[in-house]
């Protein structure tokens, strides 16, 4: 007899009799994407019904060569404040397109106007085309870029809370809470959307959301939810669970309690039909392998075929692993943001 003492063994046993109650199998996709909503609304937790006022405040403001850059705080829910930066293209009249970005696991969203984390006067090297507002920026795009619950700024101010990684004592209080960190970092981009709203230069019809890995996370999830967003480019996070959170580690910020019985990521990313997404991949991609993006991919085009809208929904693989591919993908964004 053969002896299991393996707790992931077991686990993986119980996926591969699991079919998702929610996958989509054909009929009505506005029936189908109204169900797979209220479910995972209510899967990413429970958060604040009525809205405490942003009270936005700048930190400070600065020429770029590209444009304009400020960084500015907002309040997303009592003692949760976020920090971000609002990147305005040079030459572009407004009301402007606006990206939100979202860095993944990192030192945070300085990264993405390319400056150092100690001193963010001083320019710094970003690898892995993670400079999303420079990218923005100089294409003519505006950029709200959102430091993420527990990165940077927002980082666990209790050592002893920070010891297990950037994530993990966030991500379990909050499930303790009825909450996600997946949720709540949702529920940011929203508060983030409501800030854009406020301002007169942001053409509000045109918001779109972007991010590599946890920052991909987020772009997805984020999509399904939120129906001001306009268009969605996550890179290096769709694939399939089974091939991606499920085979390899991975931070507890990723995990939502009893997701995979009702829905794979192509379902998920799916209730964002029939509006523009570019999904990016790295071929060499160890943590979401691209042959396993591919396979959900597929299924993704399905849904967007079934609304007419299989133009809309387009796959960009790099020559490289887990990383963005800003001219790989940029091409294919802006010419489906073109149609809008």
């Amino acid at each position: 007899m053969t002896v299991h003492f393996s707790p992931s063994e077991h686990h993986k046993h119980v996926m591969s009799q699991t079919v998702p109650s929610l996958r989509y199998d054909g009929g009505d996709v506005k029936r189908w994407q109204a169900r797979l909503r209220r479910k995972l609304r209510g899967l990413v937790g429970e958060m604040p019904t009525e809205r405490c006022a942003l009270r936005p405040s700048t930190l400070w403001q600065r020429e770029h060569p590209l444009g304009s850059i400020e960084k500015l705080t907002f309040r997303a829910e009592s003692h949760a404040d976020v920090s971000a930066y609002l990147c305005l293209p040079k030459d572009v009249a407004p009301p402007y397109k606006v990206v939100i970005c979202l860095q993944g696991h990192s030192t945070g969203m300085h990264n993405s106007i390319g400056v150092q984390l100690e001193d963010d006067t001083k320019p710094q090297a970003v690898e892995g085309d993670r400079d999303f507002a420079i990218q923005c920026m100089r294409r003519g795009f505006a950029a709200l870029c959102i430091e993420q619950r527990a990165f940077g700024d927002r980082c666990e101010q209790d050592e002893s809370l920070a010891l297990a990684g950037q994530c993990h004592s966030a991500a379990m209080q909050a499930l303790l809470l009825g909450r996600t960190l997946i949720g709540e970092r949702v529920y940011d981009v929203e508060r983030g959307i409501d800030y854009l709203a406020t301002r007169a230069d942001v053409d509000m019809k045109t918001i779109g959301v972007m991010g590599n890995s946890g920052g991909g996370t987020i772009s997805m999830f984020a999509a399904a939810l939120l129906p001001r967003l306009a268009f969605a480019m996550p890179s290096c996070y769709f694939c399939t669970f089974g091939a991606s959170i499920m085979s390899v580690h991975h931070c507890a910020c990723n995990f939502v309690p009893g997701l995979l019985k009702v829905a794979e990521m192509s379902d998920i990313m799916g209730l964002f039909a029939p509006k523009p997404v570019t999904i990016v991949a790295g071929r060499d991609d160890d943590i979401f392998p691209c042959k396993a993006t591919r396979q959900a991919f597929k299924a993704l085009r399905l849904i967007y075929n079934a609304c007419d809208a299989g133009d809309r929904c387009r796959f960009v693989v790099g020559e490289g692993g887990h990383r963005f591919y800003a001219d790989d993908a940029w091409p294919v964004m802006i010419k489906l943001i073109s149609e809008l």
